[in-house]
């Protein structure tokens, strides 16, 4: 079967049914809006990324799909959203610069500048899914963007570290998967990098290709580049939230997105 826009939308659609919910498919943008009835909040699903994900994953896509609307849905209307009192939920994430910088309701997002590629939003974690903090949060409770900055990156440190190590020709991967929906966030902490950069025999790699994967990797031949740019690639079209398919160099502190190219070393962006 071919999937198509209107056939995935009626999936879903079949999927989601909630007599609270409102569905809007717009044929032209290839997008189908899901909306709470009383409250007019939603979220819109980009569908040629869905079907992206459904010719490689089947199924499997679309139940992710379903999940994360749903608790997003249930999160915008039931959840107290309140930060005070609630300091040990804030969390960083890391999203691609082309992600939204407002919210569904046209509120600006709290947000910094991480990479060229990348930028840094704030989450306030609600269990199954998360709110991302917006001004209207600030200013409702009365908190600066430093203070979001200071918890957030207190409680990053905080989280535990599940790694799991893959030696493909003699170039080391390091794969951080605890299955928190931080795992990409973990590039922000500057302890880990520094760690691994000083046991690193060769040049050290980082790629961030979707929220639920951070991979550092131990560059010590040619080979290493082009296996670094496949896996980057391959996890960024699977990811539920894509972030990068692009790399990164640590040195000094500092990451710098770089192209990787088939047998050629890397070229800074």
């Amino acid at each position: 079967m071919k999937m198509t826009s209107r056939k995935l939308s009626d999936i879903l659609k079949k999927r989601l049914q909630n007599e609270s919910w409102t569905f809007y498919f717009d044929r032209e943008k290839d997008t189908l809006r899901i909306e709470d009835k009383a409250t007019k909040k939603g979220i819109t699903l980009e569908l040629p990324g869905i079907i992206a994900k459904w010719e490689q994953k089947k199924g499997e896509a679309i139940d992710e799909v379903v999940y994360y609307t749903e608790e997003a849905l249930k999160a915008m209307k039931g959840q107290a959203q309140e930060m005070e009192g609630r300091e040990s939920l804030i969390y960083p994430v890391i999203r691609s610069t082309s992600f939204p910088e407002k919210s569904s309701a046209g509120i600006p997002l709290i947000f910094d500048d991480h990479t060229a590629e990348t930028r840094i939003y704030y989450a306030l974690d609600l269990g199954n899914t998360y709110r991302l903090i917006d001004e209207k949060m600030l200013e409702k409770e009365g908190w600066t963007k430093e203070r979001i900055r200071e918890t957030s990156s207190f409680n990053l440190r905080s989280l535990k570290t599940v790694v799991k190590e893959d030696v493909v020709a003699d170039n080391r991967f390091y794969f951080f998967r605890a299955n928190d929906g931080y795992d990409a966030s973990r590039v922000l902490n500057e302890s880990i990098l520094a760690a691994y950069e000083q046991k690193a025999e060769g040049a050290l790699a980082v790629s961030i290709p979707h929220q639920d994967v951070l991979i550092i990797a131990d560059i010590r031949n040619q080979a290493g580049y082009d296996i670094l740019g496949q896996m980057s690639m391959s996890f960024f079209a699977s990811g539920t939230v894509p972030i990068t398919a692009l790399s990164f160099l640590y040195e000094d502190g500092k990451l710098e997105p770089v192209f990787i190219l088939a047998q050629n070393r890397p070229k800074k962006k």
